[in-house]
């Protein structure tokens, strides 16, 4: 099927789905989750095609991670549309009503936003956590992920549109665009009429190009350069332990740490116990005069180095004078993604909650929360870090917009 053809199918079934209600979307949820399950083998035997192929390439270790599927991924992908199915269903939510001196009466209410159109790169993982919250909030998507997890996409969409038929609805809820054209792409961005929202998903790249060349309105969710700060009032173990975690749990997502900074009053002291841990994972680190000078084997880092998502074993570095100049270097420098101080001091975390602008900020945690899945949302469609419609982890009502229902008794407008 062409790609303008699944527009047109995709309006027809938003259509459908309207008229779907809560048990039934949620005994679809249930039903695909165990098919997902039941299907653990043949996604494997896909993926790691797809695996082969990114690695005859030579991508990147961090992008490979991305790519790959594991049992216990396709477990974690099952869970979310368990978790999804047990969340209250947005669809016509009240979210206000108030009456006019005149008699009318309105209700401001949750409406789907339609057909939703995602792109993406990598992360096979997407293609039903973009579903399963797309269905529960009642819109049709349009799926189009990136050419190197072509092999694993295709048999997910197979098992979730296999899921759908079976549960009695129309498959077209879910479309995906099975091509790697880059022309088919430029046309899927720009296809107004049959696609009411874009989502992009991916690396910037992708995410320039889809804003500068989609006709439709997009909601973009960004890269993560994410930063730790360890503050002087900071307890090292915890520091330790919550740097090694947000750079070295999984190296190539959104929410890895890619940059640290350090108090100069306590740098002496805690860079060489850092690097005892890091070392351990053979994390390069690229830092300013002051950290080349007191963790061995670093190097000196660039302009570059402090504004770039790594995605990989590579750490920048840079000692500071407190708090202040913390949140201004990250306010330089990071993506508005997730950010995280480690202190006991009340004061310098008020601060750095207030003034650091990012769509998730942390005290004593961890960058690696900023999960739809560990925010309690079942699942995210994307990590937004904008300010419009929705920002950080996006849910079940970011994939709602409302409508007003105004009603009266003959009311007229003089």
């Amino acid at each position: 099927m062409d790609v303008i053809n699944i527009g047109r199918e995709a309006v027809k079934a938003k259509y459908e789905i309207h008229k779907v209600d809560t048990a039934k979307k949620n005994e679809t949820l249930v039903y695909i989750a165990k098919q997902l399950i039941a299907n653990t083998s043949d996604i494997l035997q896909e993926n790691a095609k797809d695996i082969a192929l990114a690695q005859e390439r030579n991508m990147a270790s961090g992008l490979v991670d991305r790519l790959r599927l594991t049992e216990d991924r396709i477990c974690g992908m099952a869970e979310g549309f368990i978790q999804i199915a047990e969340l209250p269903d947005p669809v016509g939510e009240m979210v206000d009503s108030f009456d006019r001196p005149n008699g009318l009466h309105l209700e401001k209410v949750r409406v789907p936003m339609g057909v939703v159109g995602i792109i993406y790169e990598s992360r096979p993982n997407v293609t039903s956590d973009a579903f399963g919250l797309c269905f529960k909030a009642s819109n049709a998507v349009v799926l189009k992920g990136g050419s190197d997890a072509i092999h694993s996409n295709r048999k997910i969409v197979e098992v979730l549109r296999k899921g759908l038929e079976d549960m009695g609805l129309n498959p077209n809820i879910l479309q995906f665009i099975d091509s790697t054209d880059r022309e088919d792409t430029l046309r899927f961005i720009q296809m107004r009429d049959y696609i009411d929202v874009l989502i992009p998903r991916g690396g910037a790249g992708l995410i320039r190009f889809t804003v500068e060349n989609s006709k439709i309105p997009v909601i973009e969710t960004g890269t993560g350069n994410c930063h730790v700060y360890v503050d002087e009032e900071a307890d090292l173990s915890m520091a330790t332990d919550i740097v090694v975690n947000a750079k070295t749990q999984r190296i190539g997502v959104c929410n890895a740490c890619e940059s640290l900074l350090v108090h100069e009053k306590i740098a002496e002291k805690f860079l060489p116990k850092l690097k005892e841990k890091l070392d351990n994972f053979a994390v390069e680190v690229r830092g300013d005069e002051r950290v080349n000078a007191l963790y061995e084997g670093s190097i000196p880092a660039t302009e570059e180095d402090y504004g770039k998502e790594y995605l990989d074993y590579i750490l920048s570095m840079k000692v500071v004078s407190g708090v202040e100049e913390a949140v201004a270097h990250i306010n330089q420098y990071n993506t508005g993604h997730s950010e995280t101080i480690v202190t006991q001091s009340a004061k310098a975390a008020e601060y750095f909650l207030q003034n650091v602008d990012a769509a998730c900020v942390y005290h004593n945690a961890s960058t690696r929360f900023t999960d739809g899945f560990e925010f309690g949302f079942g699942a995210e469609i994307g990590i937004s870090t904008q300010k419009l419609h929705a920002r950080g982890p996006m849910g079940l009502r970011e994939l709602t917009s409302y409508k007003y229902k105004i009603t009266g008794n003959g009311q007229v407008r003089s």
